[in-house]
């Protein structure tokens, strides 16, 4: 046998797709990334994720399911959690028992910044909102970047109003400033996290006072007289709202050969995404199969509508019921991808990740066996055996893919929801896409990557 025989037979090494992929399926890549686009520009909350979901799978016949709903074999159904949290299933003709359940689990939150709960003031000439971060974000980035409000106010009588303020063309957008560098001798010597603080992401709203001459914090009542007239709502709705700014930017093809896609949210709708679109591109499966959009794995998936709740196993226990099947039995033969994207390589910046065992653009889906913190600190780390069965199951699939762990061993680290459902007795192996710039107002992604995962999930719920 030659070297080079040898060396086929024997090394490991990643492949970029381009090298091996047709030109048909490099057509079907790049058109599912253009669906894909339009689901990431209108679903930039967990909300509206959630809403854009049931848009789908009602198209492909499934119904809506409340606990207590009879189950039927065949019946395909999604439960609505609150309208932040979306569970989409099939019960399948298989042996629950015996083969348990496939789960796809990706989550619909990202970093974002929040409104506080009385958020509205006045100061020196502007009308401004007090804001709370949400999840891991450096701060800095954040400032002097077009910002959209989404989210819901739920006004004294319940009336649920919902806000979206800067995704239309013809909208206003709302703005955080930064010192010019003339005048930031000071804040150029602090470290990049003390350089831009919590309190100080203020959004400017507005500076037109309410034009009477004795009227104390006339800007304040005017963004008042202005939300009141167009939404009908007061002050003290903002007690009971949930009001977020993201960036106001579309999803955009990046580079003069359209391969990579930048854009606001892809950690993780970019694995919600083919999550869906894999379960419903696959109606002749005879498994019972899961997919779950999450929330507030960002946070922690603390909460009534994070994986942490028990809303998923309260479901699993549901179907179970109706096919007369041992419950902890199902859970010890079930499977689950924990849909959650990697840190991509990123040439500007190759001192934090480890060259063989980083993840790479444009060389497929990235399974990552545990993530954690320096000692694998907070992981499931998932066994040798479910990812033996999963390698095997995407090279016969001919699916691309590789193997990654987050940076370097002492850089830092990061979770997913792995250990959430691992820790119900499910095999659990972390699978999804590597990201540029992960955490940013706007990320980016390989199309060819997003497009292997979808075949992924395909492969994974046939």
């Amino acid at each position: 046998m030659d070297v080079k025989e040898l060396k086929a037979q024997l090394e490991y090494k990643n492949k970029n797709v381009f090298d091996i992929i047709s030109e048909d399926e490099l057509e079907r890549s790049f058109a599912y990334a253009e669906a894909y686009k339009l689901f990431l520009d209108n679903a930039k909350t967990e909300r509206e994720a959630v809403k854009y979901a049931i848009a789908m799978v009602e198209k492909k016949g499934y119904t809506e399911y409340r606990f207590g709903d009879e189950l039927q074999v065949g019946g395909t159904y999604y439960y609505n959690n609150r309208g932040k949290m979306l569970i989409v299933f099939k019960v399948g003709e298989n042996d629950i028992e015996k083969d348990g359940a496939y789960i796809v689990a990706a989550h619909i939150d990202s970093p974002r910044i929040d409104l506080k709960q009385n958020p509205l003031y006045e100061a020196d000439g502007f009308g401004m909102f007090k804001t709370h971060y949400y999840g891991g974000v450096k701060k800095y980035q954040w400032t002097t970047v077009p910002l959209a409000l989404h989210g819901v106010m739920v006004k004294r009588d319940g009336e649920v109003v919902d806000i979206c303020i800067g995704e239309d063309e013809e909208d206003p957008i709302f703005y955080i400033s930064d010192l010019l560098p003339h005048l930031a001798k000071d804040q150029m010597t602090k470290t990049l996290a003390e350089g831009i603080t919590g309190e100080g992401l203020n959004i400017i709203v507005g500076t037109e006072p309410y034009r009477d001459e004795e009227t104390d914090g006339a800007i304040r009542l005017n963004l008042l007289r202005i939300l009141n007239e167009k939404y009908g709502i007061t002050e003290e709705d903002f007690i009971s709202a949930e009001l977020t700014a993201v960036p106001a930017l579309k999803a955009r093809d990046i580079g003069l050969d359209r391969s990579l896609i930048g854009g606001y949210g892809h950690d993780d709708r970019v694995c919600a995404y083919p999550a869906i679109t894999a379960l419903l591109d696959n109606p002749d499966t005879k498994k019972t199969v899961f997919a779950i959009l999450a929330d507030k794995e960002e946070v922690g998936s603390d909460g009534v509508t994070g994986m942490q709740s028990l809303a998923f196993t309260d479901i699993l226990e549901e179907v179970c019921d109706a096919l007369g099947a041992n419950y902890r039995k199902v859970k010890a033969n079930s499977k689950c991808l924990s849909a959650d994207v990697n840190a991509a390589f990123d040439p500007n910046f190759p001192e934090v990740l480890e060259r063989k065992n980083a993840c790479y653009a444009n060389c497929g889906v990235v399974l990552s066996k545990f993530t954690g913190a320096r000692g694998k600190s907070g992981t499931s780390d998932a066994t040798s055996e479910f990812t033996a069965y999963v390698r095997n199951m995407l090279n016969e699939a001919g699916v691309e893919w590789q193997m990654a762990e987050l940076g370097k061993v002492d850089q830092g680290g990061g979770g997913t929801v792995a250990k959430f459902i691992a820790n119900h007795n499910i095999d659990t192996l972390d699978v999804g896409v590597p990201v540029i710039s992960m955490h940013a107002p706007y990320e980016a992604i390989s199309k060819l990557d997003l497009y292997m995962t979808y075949k992924a999930f395909a492969a994974f719920v046939k």
